[in-house]
């Protein structure tokens, strides 16, 4: 079998769950990779064989999605180029992990593809979401990899074919501590922003920053470059975790035990659905960077158990590759 698996490069949850799926699959078929997007701060830790820069979503240093950086920082033409140009022939099967241009390219050439993805999830009815309802947001979600066939991950197993998050091996081998200190990630901000809130707040911030390139200390918050190998040590023994509301750092965080406090991108819809669906699960959150909810959360004894089995393998084995 010859399998051609297709992630996003934006953001860093597309890439953390390839590094758990790419070798899994290699173990059953013959696998390819593409990748499309510019904006992943983790290196794929396996051979790419296709890359292309794709169509990303840009964001503002105030934490918002800038739909003029969208459309204006992305090559359209170049993206429906790579559409009609993509080779799928000598492949059986498609698995997408929310990668457009294969989506499209699959749809357009009716070729087998099951969508392999977080935002798979939000296609279900039963998914958790935000009472007033984002047009625009929803049409993206529904649009942008267009699939028939999907397997979503969530915090929760929301409907049968919603499974529990893919943890990768780097986050389940640390062996969790709690050394009196925060980490944050949160790159829609910039540094200027988080530094002017968190040095209000009396604790250690460890902040982890796209857009700083040395390490430097101002106050009780410290930047530090991204680096994966820092990061994940200050993964393990920190007390807390403050980022966006993506998918796997929050669902990482729980996994280990650390206490959560979300801030969805503004404007970014899926972001405001999984702050939905934490906030159900007792998980805080807020628009903005807001000084008396971080300091609340930082004073809190919050603790939330979860079970994220390490079942993947056998997804990949009973559910996809069958097909």
């Amino acid at each position: 079998m010859r399998i051609l698996y297709a992630f996003q490069g934006t953001g860093n949850g597309h890439v953390a769950r390839a590094q758990e799926i790419v070798p899994i699959l290699k173990k059953y078929a013959s696998v390819d990779t593409l990748i499309s997007g510019h904006q992943s701060q983790l290196k794929a830790d396996f051979d790419i064989n296709f890359k292309h820069k794709g169509v990303s979503l840009l964001y503002d240093k105030t934490g918002g999605l800038s739909y003029r950086k969208t459309f204006t920082d992305n090559s359209f033409l170049e993206a429906f180029k790579a559409i009609r140009e993509i080779e799928l022939s000598q492949y059986d099967l498609v698995i997408n992990d929310y990668e457009p241009l294969t989506g499209w390219a699959c749809k357009f050439k009716k070729h087998p593809m099951i969508e392999l993805s977080h935002q798979a999830s939000m296609l279900f009815k039963e998914t958790p979401k935000p009472d007033k309802k984002d047009f625009f947001g929803e049409m993206v979600l529904k649009y942008y990899v267009p699939s028939e066939r999907r397997i979503g991950f969530h915090f929760e197993n929301y409907h049968p074919q919603i499974k529990k998050p893919v943890i990768r091996r780097k986050i389940r081998n640390l062996n969790p501590d709690k050394k009196g200190f925060y980490l944050v990630y949160l790159p829609s901000f910039s540094d200027e922003n988080i530094i002017k809130v968190l040095k209000q707040i009396p604790v250690e911030w460890k902040v982890f920053s796209k857009y700083s390139k040395l390490q430097f200390k101002e106050n009780n918050v410290e930047i530090f470059p991204i680096d994966e190998i820092q990061y994940l040590k200050a993964f393990e023994n920190c007390d807390g975790i403050l980022c966006n509301a993506g998918f796997e750092s929050p669902a990482e965080a729980l996994f280990m035990d650390k206490k959560l406090f979300v801030i969805p991108i503004h404007n970014q819809y899926e972001q405001e659905c999984n702050a939905c669906a934490l906030d159900k699960m007792g998980i805080p959150n807020s628009k903005v960077l807001k000084l008396e909810e971080i300091q609340n959360w930082v004073n809190s004894d919050q603790h939330l158990k979860v079970d994220y089995p390490d079942d993947i393998e056998e997804i990949l084995v009973n559910e996809v590759l069958t097909l």
